[in-house]
């Protein structure tokens, strides 16, 4: 982590690792994967390209990458997902690269990498202007930045909002959602980058019931297990059915299944 922080700053950062070290990330991202390597292709990375991505989980983009035969490193602050990724890595055979690190002090040199992506990741770091000027800084000149970030508008979106009227956010971070907006977006990379977005659907498919999908955020993504932890008995039953009527209330199935969408902003900012 960065040292140059104040106390309460750093007692934050120190929760959010613990928040992403929470649950199973890894089992939870296997419901995401399809959709996940949709935005990979459109990212259109080459061979002949190192790919970094940051806040990279268990390899849900660096995986299929490498058996593309692309360069890929990732890069988690969560020391879990990373020695999940290298064993997913090592299963397969593959040579792609995982490191901890934070994506405020992203641990490699300047102009390191051609393809720089994240997906709903950077977002959560607490300091959005620091990330944005590490991800210019580790992008080579002419290189790509491609993130995918939740709206505020979106399902995901609406779902955090849910959290936050039982659980307050902490007043030193903004909302990550802020990334999903275009003009946070110029703000934060436009300085560095000449930036094209793109407002897209990512589809949100469980083979099973909203309440059943409450249960897999409760137990398996890090914020949600933070939040129910957070809440006495009574808290955590309203906050499950109040998830468990968002869910209800964008799904489109009729079989006992779940399927939101949920619009994200797809960011492509070349390096300048």
């Amino acid at each position: 982590m960065t040292t140059d922080l104040s106390p309460e700053m750093h007692q934050l950062k120190t929760r959010l690792k613990a928040t992403w070290e929470s649950g199973d990330y890894r089992h939870f991202a296997t419901y995401l994967e399809s959709e996940a390597l949709t935005f990979l292709n459109r990212v259109a990375a080459q061979p002949s390209e190192r790919l970094l991505d940051v806040a990279c989980g268990a390899g849900q983009l660096v995986i299929p990458a490498s058996r593309q035969g692309i360069n890929a490193t990732g890069v988690d602050i969560a020391a879990n997902l990373i020695v999940h990724a290298r064993e997913r890595a090592a299963a397969e055979g593959l040579n792609a690269q995982f490191h901890e690190g934070d994506a405020e002090a992203l641990p490699y040199p300047d102009a390191a990498f051609d393809v720089v992506t994240s997906l709903f990741g950077a977002i959560f770091a607490p300091r959005p202007d620091v990330v944005a000027a590490e991800l210019l800084r580790v992008c080579r000149p002419g290189g790509r930045i491609v993130m995918g970030n939740w709206t505020r508008e979106g399902f995901i979106g609406q779902l955090f909002g849910v959290i936050g009227r039982h659980i307050p956010p902490s007043p030193l971070m903004p909302s990550p959602m802020l990334w999903g907006n275009e003009t946070a977006v110029e703000e934060r990379l436009g300085s560095g980058a000449n930036i094209r977005t793109e407002r897209r659907m990512y589809r949100l498919a469980y083979p099973f019931r909203p309440g059943d999908v409450v249960e897999l955020f409760r137990t398996d993504y890090g914020p949600t297990v933070q939040a129910f932890r957070t809440l006495d008995d009574a808290g955590q039953a309203a906050l499950h059915a109040d998830l468990e009527a968002l869910w209800k209330e964008h799904s489109r199935a009729t079989d006992g299944t779940t399927d939101v969408l949920s619009e994200f902003l797809e960011v492509t900012a070349v390096r300048a």
